[in-house]
């Protein structure tokens, strides 16, 4: 654990040029989460004073926030990040008429599937319905 301590006090960001926009985020997305619970834990906190309403969730935000700025600058996690930035760049998206036209082949056989499986469902309930009625 120590060498995880010693890293959460560097300052500095490991590889700093490379998956930049995944680290910013990776970070924005974590801190926003972190954030919406301090602000929960706040507002739980309503009447107990201030000190405990708005200076523990904000000095617990803040510690937050640094451990998230730095777990992903962590190497082992900035290097998943950077391999994921890298990958994402290969992926060749569709483009927007290709993306319509699959998503209406998408819709229509999921109708369809509906639709088959409705009249299974209906068939083997009057089927059983039949069976039940006779014994």
């Amino acid at each position: 654990m120590g060498a995880f301590f010693r890293e959460l006090l560097r300052v500095g960001i490991y590889k700093r040029s490379q998956g930049r926009i995944t680290r910013q985020v990776t970070f924005a997305a974590v801190a926003l989460t972190i954030a919406l619970g301090f602000w929960r834990l706040s507002l739980t906190l309503t009447g107990k004073g201030l000190e405990f309403q708005f200076l523990l969730p904000g000095l617990l935000l803040v510690a937050s926030l640094w451990a998230t700025y730095r777990l992903v600058n962590l190497p082992a996690f900035a290097d998943f990040l950077i391999a994921v930035e890298a990958e994402i760049n290969k992926v060749s998206w569709p483009t927007r008429p290709d993306l319509f036209r699959a998503s209406i082949v998408v819709l229509i056989f999921i109708f369809s599937m509906a639709v088959i499986l409705a009249v299974f469902d209906l068939s083997w309930s009057l089927l059983f319905r039949k069976v039940l009625h006779i014994l």
